[in-house]
């Protein structure tokens, strides 16, 4: 079934380009499905390529597809922005996210790694690109709506392919693996979450923000649970400023309670001598320390990376691609290719400049989804600029101990698509 990938891979590519040249189509509207909508060209092909971000195809006979497909849906974005409408939304935030392209490119002139360093910037400048063409092929609801429901419903697909492993075996490398997965189940919850306040259908978007919750507890993926805890808590904090503190205080509670009385979350958290004493009681008497956390054994790693790569320049770094470079040709750590902690690699890379740039960008974008949220009247608006600010928020968290920015087409993009399309809805509503 492996030799269907390559097929899979063709003719969404071909659909892709076939929907942004073409005139487009009649479809059923997100709101009513008794009534029908018209959406061009660009429209439908925003549609197909936000609702695949969680699609990968991987391909195990040497042949990177992942890599390709991420080079298609670029290039076709590109050449799709002469045929969208409107031409893109540059916000403040997009202005820091050019300059730290800009950084990063920099990076290249330094590196001894070129050639890993220009798929880092590829793995970057994705997102970018994503919500650059989002923001101009979005020019009302109906597009946001429907790109955002497909998206839903096809990571809804990803997600049955491993809970019912029989249908996972029927189109093996079609969907992410499972970390990079549960980091886009984040931004599909806090969208149901969203939908939840904006729609009539709260008892179907409340199970929906559930089941996009459950597989980070399920497959005990610590970094996603974390991820999952932030993004509600910059959700409370958009929708009622002040007022979210309960949220916050409940969601802290939640979170060390579950750690304590979930056995496989306490197991994975803890180490094997800390795990009789780890309980409430002996937390609240401070019995418990960071030395009994089970990182497996990431900060070993990310302290020896750091004094390889970081700390001989501190500003700069060692350039983009040095870390990837440095974990494929050394190959320490069991073998691992990847840092597990995209800060890590961030300071190796481009140093304190780049991490201050790359973090930059997510609060600008929050701010920005903040203000947009609470100066307009617009209900739609104000739906995806609260599903844009909390999933930037909840997505980042995950940097610090996965790989997010590796599986950038599937984690990043998520957030980066919703914040584009605000920007368009934005656009129309001031015209």
């Amino acid at each position: 079934m492996v030799i269907l990938t390559p097929i899979y891979f063709v003719l969404l590519t071909y659909y892709a380009y076939k929907f942004l040249t073409s005139d487009g189509r009649i479809v059923t509207s997100p709101f009513d499905k008794e009534s029908k909508v018209k959406l061009d060209g660009p429209e439908m092909f925003w549609v197909l390529t936000f609702a695949t971000g969680t699609v990968a195809l991987s391909y195990p006979f040497g042949i990177d597809l992942m890599a390709l497909r991420l080079l298609t849906i670029m290039s076709l974005c590109l050449i799709g922005l002469k045929y969208t409408r409107c031409k893109p939304v540059i916000s403040f935030p997009l202005v820091v996210y050019f300059i730290y392209m800009a950084w990063i490119i920099y990076g290249l002139t330094y590196t001894p790694a070129k050639m890993y360093g220009v798929r880092v910037v590829l793995k970057y400048l994705y997102p970018l690109i994503i919500c650059l063409f989002a923001s101009a092929a979005v020019d009302n609801g109906y597009v946001a709506v429907k790109a955002s429901l497909t998206a839903r419903w096809v990571a809804a697909m990803s997600l049955i392919t491993i809970l019912i492993p029989l249908i996972g075996h029927f189109i093996p490398g079609v969907f992410w693996y499972g970390t990079a997965l549960a980091i886009n189940y984040i931004s599909m919850m806090i969208l149901s979450m969203g939908l939840f306040f904006f729609t009539s259908e709260k008892k179907k978007n409340f199970l929906w923000a559930l089941f996009f919750l459950f597989p980070c507890f399920l497959w005990v993926f610590r970094t996603s649970i974390m991820g999952s805890g932030v993004a509600i808590i910059a959700f409370a904090i958009i929708r009622w400023r002040v007022k979210s503190l309960p949220v916050i205080a409940a969601v802290l509670i939640g979170g060390l309670i579950a750690v304590f009385t979930i056995p496989s979350l306490r197991d994975k958290m803890f180490r094997d001598n800390a795990k009789d004493k780890a309980n409430i009681e002996t937390f609240q008497k401070g019995g418990i320390s960071k030395e009994n956390i089970d990182n497996n054994g990431r900060e070993a790693m990310w302290d020896h990376l750091e004094k390889e790569l970081y700390r001989p320049n501190q500003v700069f770094g060692s350039g983009t691609g040095a870390t990837q470079e440095y974990m494929y040709t050394h190959k320490l750590f069991g073998g691992l290719k990847v840092p597990h902690g995209d800060h890590v690699q961030i300071k190796c890379d481009n140093g304190d400049i780049g991490l201050v740039l790359f973090i930059a960008i997510a609060v600008f974008i929050f701010l920005h989804c903040f203000i947009m949220y609470w100066t307009t009247d617009d209900p739609l608006l104000k739906l995806f600029a609260l599903v844009a600010g909390a999933s930037i928020v909840g997505v980042y968290a995950t940097c610090y101990s996965d790989n997010t920015v590796n599986y950038s087409m599937a984690t990043l993009s998520m957030p980066y698509g919703f914040y584009g399309m605000a920007l368009g809805i934005k656009r129309a509503i001031e015209r």
